[in-house]
This record gives structure tokens, sequence and C-alpha cells, in this order.
């Protein structure tokens, strides 16, 4: 059996987390994805460690995990979704300029990117690890 992830949820607050995001520009684009990922998930956000904001949360193999999520860090914001799902390439496609690994979207600019695009990531990514991993 696998052991738990260490990154788990924490009780610290995700309001003051964003504030003491040293760089303006990046607090206030962090600002944004917590609120369209908000409205998306329904779900009330919750700091997963010390530095990733997560939506709603399952168990897969490995123990329990945020739904999506993000982390605003110094280079890039970075946003968390399911790494396989039908739609997710050619949603990768329209989004704009941004970098991926496997779960991890790498993010310089929020605004050269297609929000709409990303509130349809967090839908569909939502949604299939919802199907693949039921409660």
């Amino acid at each position: 059996m696998a052991s738990e992830p260490k990154t788990r949820p924490t009780d610290a607050s995700v309001a003051d987390f964003i504030a003491a995001v040293e760089n303006p520009r990046r607090r206030a684009q962090a600002q944004v994805i917590h609120d369209l990922l908000t409205e998306v998930s329904g779900e009330t956000a919750v700091m997963w460690g010390p530095s990733i904001i997560g939506y709603g949360r399952y168990r897969g193999p490995t123990g329990e995990w945020p739904l999506h999520g993000f982390s605003p860090r110094k280079a890039n914001l970075v946003l968390y979704f399911a790494p396989e799902f039908p739609e997710r390439e050619a949603l990768m496609a329209r989004m704009g300029p941004h970098k991926s690994s496997v779960s991890c979207v790498y993010v310089t600019d929020l605004n050269k990117i297609d929000l709409d695009v990303v509130r349809e990531l967090a839908v569909k990514s939502a949604a299939s690890t919802r199907a693949r991993h039921p409660d």
C-alpha cells in the first residue's frame, strides 16, 4: 500500500496566504484564480501544505488530494488539474502561453491566457477525477 502524501490539508488561512504573496501582480492574479476556482468548484478553498490552495477533494490510490488547485509561485502560477482526461490536450492548446508537466500547468502571465479555458479545464478535470475515484 502506498504511503500517505506529505501534502495534506491544513487549517492555515487561504486569505492570509494570498495576502502575503509578495509580488502585487502575482497576488492579484492569485485572487483572480482563487475566485474562478471557488466559483467553478462550489467548494471552500483549503490550504494543502504551506503553498497549495486546493478545492474539493478525492481519495486516490496514493491518498487524499484536492480536485484542483493552484499555487502562486514567484516565477509563475502553477495550476493543478487531472493529468489525463479526454478534452485536456485540446483545451491546453487553446489556453494560451503555458508549460505543463503531468498535472501541473505553469502560467507566467494570467493576462495572456484564456480564463474561459481555465474554467473549462477545472470543470472537466474535476468531473473526470470524480468519475475515476467515486466516494
